[in-house]
């Protein structure tokens, strides 16, 4: 009727820009109340406190501006391939389909394929990630993290430098926090778990070795082992005449013991920490420790690492370090921290509380926070995609057996039963899957060694994830088949026949 080729494109790429518009207002609404939530979920460490996450103009302007040149050169393909450019061949072309036209479904199909591959490389990014948290929260940790709360202090300036004034204030404070309605048991501490910073080397006598020997330790009081739950398994604990008269004994764990002395019993043996001598200006000179007790391993070098030689020691031994208060309580450990701070001012109130807080919200902030962001992030992002393959599985099949109409209806017409139909279909949504599903795991093998720093207790290639993602994906993808299955099955073959 004279329209002429630039036209029509012209009429099919407005459609397109429309549709791209549409998507573009509901991108823009899904970033702005998207980022709230995604801000609202990163850990309060993971990013520095002045930086500011916001929605700025030019980055919008920037992703609508891809957004829809996307949509036009997507919508630019079609809209060629729609316009003939023999008239005779637009005007007796139908859709009678027959087994041959499915090759123009080639692009569509390649799409699906890359859509299906995406998802796989997502969800099996997201299963790896979900694996390594369960591992973490599975890790036996050695102590008791539950209902337990600690509070790092910081002493005035020129006060409280000698053994003699920590040992006055401690006692004081240890037993009005004893008081306090729950507390089950107290303790102070130089570090909290799972983590032992301070770190001496040490000397046992008869010992000989060519590289220096060095272990962490606790300076503490005589509660800290019933505090954090610790197991003793041989010889006696800390106790009160020991931490009060600085008695030269120490405590040490299965793996100091495993290394120093081999399995020989160190319970009476002596040692050495030969580092203090340097920079603790109190510390009792050539001196060495009588073992009292060894305890079971509890970890102090992170969630992720083999727990490293510790020994443990009564505070009183110097004025020198970082100190803490740690409280095991009966109930809420949150309600428990106003009543500690209160106590510690009682004492003196020019002691400061630097950081407080529960045991548990400390595991959770230092190891379970960044897992648990990523599997929020990677899941959204897996979950869009796996919308991708359902949508993008169904309309290609749809559009699928929309052209083969007529060849279905010939097929049923001489004999084919509704399920040879629905298996035909099926085939062909699955030999999609299936290839997408391959791709995906030969990228999702090479894209996880990416991840292998953050992956923790489970294998980058872990069956169990990669079994999991491909059942998920097959029964998603047979699912977006189902319809245009059912609905090939059930052509009328009158209809069919006459089909344009």
């Amino acid at each position: 009727m004279g329209a002429t080729r630039g036209r029509l494109v012209r009429q099919l790429l407005v459609e397109s820009s429309l549709l791209a518009a549409a998507s573009c207002i509901a991108g823009c609404l899904f970033a702005f109340f998207g980022l709230k939530g995604v801000v609202a979920a990163i850990p309060p460490d993971m990013i520095p406190s002045e930086v500011v996450i916001a929605l700025r103009p030019g980055t919008l302007l920037l992703a609508m501006g891809v957004s829809v040149v996307t949509s036009l050169f997507c919508g630019l393909a079609p809209a060629l391939h729609a316009v003939p450019r023999d008239l005779h061949t637009g005007l007796t072309g139908n859709a009678k389909g027959t087994s041959g036209d499915f090759r123009h479904g080639k692009l569509r199909s390649c799409l699906v394929v890359a859509e299906v591959a995406l998802s796989i490389v997502l969800l099996v990014a997201t299963g790896l990630m979900v694996r390594t948290l369960h591992a973490l929260e599975q890790v036996d940790t050695g102590f008791d993290p539950a209902n337990v709360v600690y509070a790092q202090l910081s002493f005035p300036e020129g006060r409280y430098d000698s053994a003699d004034q920590k040992r006055a204030f401690f006692r004081k404070a240890l037993d009005r926090v004893a008081s306090i309605p729950g507390v089950i048991a107290s303790t102070e501490a130089t570090s909290f778990p799972p983590y032992s910073f301070g770190w001496t080397e040490v000397a046992v006598p008869g010992k000989t070795h060519s590289e220096p020997w060095g272990t962490t330790f606790d300076m503490c009081s005589e509660g800290y082992f019933q505090t954090l739950g610790r197991h003793l398994l041989r010889g006696r604990l800390l106790s009160r005449s020991d931490v009060e008269s600085a008695r030269r004994v120490t405590v040490i764990n299965q793996t100091l013991a495993r290394a120093y002395f081999g399995n020989e019993n160190p319970i009476g043996q002596t040692i050495k920490f030969s580092s203090f001598e340097e920079y603790a200006a109190d510390w009792p000179r050539d001196t060495y420790f009588e073992i009292i007790g060894v305890i079971a391993d509890a970890k102090n070098h992170g969630l992720q690492d083999a727990p490293k030689p510790e020994v443990y020691f009564a505070y009183t031994l110097t004025g020198t370090g970082s100190r803490g208060i740690v409280v095991r309580t009966a109930g809420n450990s949150n309600s428990i921290l106003a009543s500690l701070r209160r106590e510690i001012a009682a004492v003196d109130p020019d002691v400061a509380i630097s950081e407080a807080g529960s045991i548990e919200s400390l595991l959770g902030r230092w190891y379970y926070a960044g897992p648990r962001f990523t599997i929020v992030i990677l899941g959204t992002f897996a979950g869009i995609g796996l919308l991708l393959v359902l949508i993008g599985v169904f309309s290609v099949m749809a559009y699928a057996v929309s052209l083969q109409t007529h060849e279905i209806g010939i097929r049923i017409a001489l004999g084919a039963q509704q399920k040879d139909v629905l298996c035909m279909v099926l085939k062909k949504g699955l030999a999609l899957i299936i290839t997408g599903t391959m791709t995906g795991f030969v990228v999702s093998v090479a894209m996880t060694r990416l991840m292998a720093s953050q992956i923790w207790g489970v294998s980058t290639t872990d069956p169990w994830t990669f079994s999991a993602v491909a059942a998920v994906i097959l029964a998603a993808g047979l699912t977006a088949c189902l319809f245009p299955a059912r609905r090939a099955a059930q052509v009328d073959p009158m209809v069919s026949l006459r089909y344009e």
